[in-house]
Parts: structure tokens; sequence; C-alpha cells
């Protein structure tokens, strides 16, 4: 049993993470370093364009398609999963997670181009994702199916029961909720959403991701602003745990290295799940008429995620205490809490469970709509839609009390087959990626593409 369960640590941990950073990488050379060359072309398409309204009446803003995107990925990873790298690969883990980020914003543009490139109109709305360019890219039917299934399998496990469990904890820590209780609370508004399907989910996440971001990000420069003494400390200690420098003036370079660059990796790679597929699900959906420029949003994405949010979670940790809190014992989301409660004794522990509450709750709606347009494409009608509707809300429930490591174990390995067909798709039509300002007569010989697009501006 024990040989087993290290060849599935091996398989679906190591082999994985160095798939998705090959394909970052070969994206990366590929595109020129278009996620550094290309700022400008992104910044235009992107933060420039925060409040521009689309006159289409179909789909969802392109600003929305992001938001929606970062529920799945922003909120608990950022929290618990930057606790857990530093505990166990040093603050040098965080460089390295700066790496993976760096790699993955090729993978994240390349996926969301493509998914916007071959998306298509059904039952008068537009869908997309990698199901989609698996089949009319590729020409593989079946590899999308099995894509499909995975992805609809992964709401139900990573998307639905480890996020509510999470609430049930930290609802349980922080306020003595019982976990039924919670459970039963977060099915009600869950179903409140998921039943206006992608426009209410949409709107539910464009409200509460760039709002509970920005106080939680307020309430992060703050602490930082607290400790200002020890933030130099801080940045020190991740960049020389990164290289070893400190271990090389010892003589014994290696293991610490090696440490934090595998955390640090695989942390970052599954922190803004570039490389898994789900994100292009939403994007696709984008009242935006040019892949490239809805693709910039996946840039972005990879930046606010981890870049942004996780280096200033993984300095608040390292800063708390007088920096001395990363040696307490703790780790993961108590980790965390303990450096928030430093600051704000009384209040601080009790926020951080709030905001976990809640970006979990978004990531609950987003991974719903993921899975429910896997079902659509896998099904005609509404049966197996109405069916996967209740089983996730079933799942809510029962997330809230179950003891969730073996669906953690099943979680990872499902995400990690949902993301190699994905893989596969990229590296094969990376032929068809347009890094920047793509020219019009490239794309428009797919007539179930310009179709989409008419249909936006419609």
């Amino acid at each position: 049993m024990l040989i087993i369960e290290e060849l599935i640590i091996i398989f679906f941990g190591l082999i994985s993470m160095l798939l998705l950073l090959f394909v970052g990488l070969f994206l990366t050379l590929k595109s020129r370093l278009f996620q550094i060359r290309g700022i400008g072309f992104i910044n235009r398409h992107t933060f420039c364009t925060l409040f521009h309204k689309d006159k289409a009446g179909t789909g969802i803003s392109p600003f929305q398609a992001l938001t929606t995107a970062l529920a799945g990925t922003m909120g608990v990873g950022n929290i618990s999963g930057v606790a857990t790298a530093l505990v166990a690969g040093g603050p040098g883990a965080i460089a390295w997670m700066w790496i993976s980020a760096l790699l993955g914003m090729a993978t994240k543009y390349a996926e969301i181009f493509l998914a916007v490139k071959y998306r298509r109109v059904k039952n008068g709305n537009v869908v997309g994702g990698a199901m989609y360019y698996i089949e009319y890219g590729l020409g593989k039917k079946w590899l999308a199916a099995v894509f499909a299934l995975l992805c609809a399998l992964c709401s139900l496990g990573i998307g639905n029961l480890a996020q509510v469990h999470s609430i049930a904890g930290v609802m349980r820590q922080s306020f003595g909720v019982p976990p039924l209780l919670c459970g039963i609370v977060t099915a009600v508004f869950c179903a409140i959403v998921i039943c206006g399907g992608l426009k209410r989910i949409a709107k539910v996440t464009e409200l509460v991701i760039p709002l509970l971001s920005i106080v939680y990000l307020f309430f992060c420069i703050t602490m930082l602003w607290l400790n200002r003494t020890f933030v130099p400390s801080a940045l020190m200690q991740i960049i020389i745990g990164a290289f070893g420098l400190q271990e090389a003036a010892g003589g014994v370079l290696g293991y610490g290295v090696m440490q934090a660059m595998h955390f640090g990796l695989s942390r970052g790679v599954f922190t803004n799940e570039a490389g898994l597929g789900s994100a292009p699900i939403a994007h696709a959906s984008a009242n935006c008429s040019e892949p490239s420029h809805q693709a910039a949003w996946g840039v972005f994405e990879v930046f606010l995620d981890t870049i942004l949010v996780c280096t200033i979670t993984a300095l608040v940790i390292l800063c708390a205490g007088g920096g001395g809190l990363l040696h307490s014992g703790l780790n993961g989301a108590p980790l965390t809490s303990a450096a928030f409660e430093s600051a704000f004794p009384g209040i601080g522990a009790a926020f951080l469970a709030v905001a976990i509450a809640f970006f979990a709750f978004a990531a609950i709606t987003g991974w719903y709509f993921y899975g429910e347009s896997a079902l659509r494409y896998l099904f005609k009608g509404e049966r197996a839609v109405n069916f996967y509707r209740m089983l996730f809300l079933l799942c809510v429930v029962v997330g809230a009390l179950a003891n969730l490591e073996v669906v953690w174990r099943v979680s990872d390995i499902l995400n990690v087959l949902m993301a190699m067909p994905n893989c596969i798709a990229l590296l094969l039509l990376n032929h068809h990626i347009k890094w920047g300002e793509s020219q019009t007569n490239e794309i428009i010989d797919n007539r179930n593409y310009t179709y989409a697009n008419r249909r936006l501006k419609t």
C-alpha cells in the first residue's frame, strides 16, 4: 500500500507539475516572452478597459469572465496554500512561485485564446472551453469528452466538497456554527445563485471577488505597514532561500533549494490553475470578438492571483510576530489566521474566517458553471443538467460534514488527469495562437467562430 501511495505521489505530483511547467516554458519561448514584452498590449486590453461597457447583449463582459475565472482560484489556495508552501519549502518557495506564475501566464493566455477562437453557439448561448478546441481544433472528439467528464467530476471534488469543508471549518472555529447548519445555509444561497445561470453567477463574482480582494489586500497592506521594519528582511529571506545563498556560504547547498523549488513550483502551478483547462470555459463566454484581447485577461489573472495576492500573503506571514511566526508550529489557514490576529487582536482571525468563507462560496459557484458547461457538452437536453444541479447541491451539504482527506487526494488525481488532455491540445495547437494583435483574416474562415462573434454584437 505504501509503495502504491508513493507511486501516486510521484505520478500525480512530480510528473504532472513538470508537464505543466514544460508547457508553460514551451509557450513562453514560442511567444518570445510575450508576458513581458507584451505588457503594453496586456495593459491596454485589461486594466485600461475595466470600466468599459460592451454594447453586445449576449454573453458576459470580459471583466465578468475574469472574476468568474478568479472565483475558482482566489481565496483558499492563496490563504492556506501560501502558508503551506512557506512551512514546507521555506521563504524561498515564494520566489519559485513567481517563476511558475511567469510560465503560467503564457499557458493561461494560450488556452483562453484557443477557447475564444473555437467557441460555438448552442441554443442561443455562446459556449467554449478546452473540450471545444480539443474537438474542433485537434479533431479528437473522444479526448474532448474525456476532458469534459473529468471537469464535471472535478467540480464536485475540488470545486465543491473541499470548498464547503473550508467554509464549515472556519465558521465552526471562529463563530461556533454547526457544520450541518453551515452546509444547509451554503446550499440555499448556492441554489439561489446557480439557478440564475451564468449571468447571475457572473454578477455575484463581479461583486464578491473585487470587493473582497480589495478589503483583503487593504488588511494585508496595513499589516505590512505596521511591520514595515521587517519587510526588507522578509524579501531577503525569499531571495536567499530560493537560491540557497545562505546554505552555499555554509557549504551545504542542495536540500533547502530543492525543497523551496518543489513546494514553490507545485503551489504556484496549482494556485492559478494555468493549464488545467477550467478558466477558458468562463473566458469563452465573454463579450469579446478578438481572441487575443480576452487572452490578455488570462495574463492579468495569473498576475493578480499569484504574483500580487500570494506574495502579499507571504510577506504578511513572514513579518508577523517580529518575523518569528513562521516557526510557531502552525500551518495552513491557522498560520495565516494567527498572522492576522497578531496585527488586529480580536478581529483579525474573524475577518480572515469570513474572507475564506466568501472566497470559497465564490469558488463553488464558479466551479458549478464549469461542471454544468461540461455536462451540456456531453449531453443534450436539460435532464442531465437538472440531475447534476441536485447532486451538486447535495454535495454542498455533505461536504460540510465529511472527512475530506480522501476527497482531497481524489481531487488532486482528477485535476492532473483533467490537465493532461488540455496540455496536449496546447502543445499541438500552438501554431494557431497569435501573441498580441491578431489579423482578422487569419481567423475569419472559422464559420462557427465568426457566427459566435456576430451573435455577441447583436
